[in-house]
């Protein structure tokens, strides 16, 4: 009876290590279709208001820094969860 439990166990632990990259794979698309919608918005602000350019860029890296940390979060979380 243990030995079952023990298989079903390890089954379950290989089933989490891919729901773990299925998740980090939604993760990171979801980061880069972030930046990408932060560095449009830039390029049309700055094409609106060229004046504009330096206050957006710097409003734009910090946007950026914040999407990619959530995605850096992702891959730490995919490790934790896969028991890697």
């Amino acid at each position: 009876m243990s030995n079952i439990v023990l298989a079903q166990a390890a089954e379950a632990a290989n089933i989490n290590a891919g729901l773990a990259a299925i998740g980090y794979g939604l993760g990171a698309i979801g980061a880069a279709i972030g930046v990408g919608l932060i560095w449009a918005a830039v390029i049309n602000g700055t094409a609106r208001q060229p004046e504009a350019q330096g206050q957006l860029q710097g409003i734009a890296w910090i946007s950026f820094v914040l999407v990619e940390v959530l995605a850096l979060i992702g891959l730490v979380v995919y490790f934790i969860a896969s028991g890697a």
